[in-house]
């Protein structure tokens, strides 16, 4: 093991209902008559993705461009906690790994300013050797752009690697990029995680596992 590539939304933050709930509380006020769990879609998908599946949802009464500026005003208002939904074991994860001189990436499919503003936030940025979004390969997850990017610059073979994931997409990203995957189990949002190599609880459950592997 020479390297450990993270995903963010659900393996290192636990954001994916505050950005659910509040994705739909906007676009129910624009005339949206679904469930909240017709939102669970959107988990794992960039914004173009996210704004794509917006525009269909509702059903083409705000442009993509309208999307956009709504969907930013909404959590430019409702600000999210970021150190508050700091997964347990993250900073335990990352410290192992750095003492270890195991290298690591934090590979999300959300904006990079929002990546760089949690990582700061929870205090965790100086731990990752190199950070991309999903805004910086030419193909979002689940192709394998961003995971083969992040070896091509730590400079190691996808056969050296974990990634950690938990979304369908995200497994299937880490899949199609050759490099063995490792899922945080999905309890709420009905993430298809079977091609995972492993599936464990949470992220000390991670950490053990890891140190079977140095």
């Amino acid at each position: 093991m020479k390297a450990v590539l993270f995903d963010m939304d659900g393996v290192i933050i636990d954001s994916e209902m505050f950005y659910m709930e509040g994705t739909f509380d906007w676009i129910t006020k624009r005339g949206f008559k679904g469930k909240l769990e017709d939102t669970y879609r959107l988990i794992g998908t960039d914004m173009k993705g996210t704004y794509s599946l917006l525009y269909e949802m509702l059903e083409g009464r705000l442009t993509i461009e309208e999307i956009d500026e709504e969907n930013k005003k909404y959590f430019s208002e409702n600000p999210i906690n970021y150190k508050k939904i700091l997964n347990p074991f993250v900073k335990e994860i990352l410290s192992f790994l750095k003492e270890n001189k195991i290298k690591t990436a934090l590979c999300s499919s959300s904006p990079k300013r929002t990546i760089e503003k949690a990582l700061k936030e929870c205090e965790i940025f100086d731990y990752f050797d190199f950070i991309i979004s999903g805004d910086e390969v030419k193909e979002s997850k689940p192709n394998p752009d961003i995971y083969l990017k992040a070896c091509e610059v730590l400079e190691v073979s996808q056969s050296d690697c974990f990634v950690i994931e938990d979304s369908t997409m995200g497994i299937q990203s880490g899949k199609n990029a050759n490099i063995k995957v490792i899922a945080i189990k999905d309890k709420r949002f009905g993430q298809n995680q079977t091609k995972a190599d492993y599936v464990f609880d949470n992220l000390g459950e991670v950490l053990e596992f890891l140190k079977s592997e140095i």
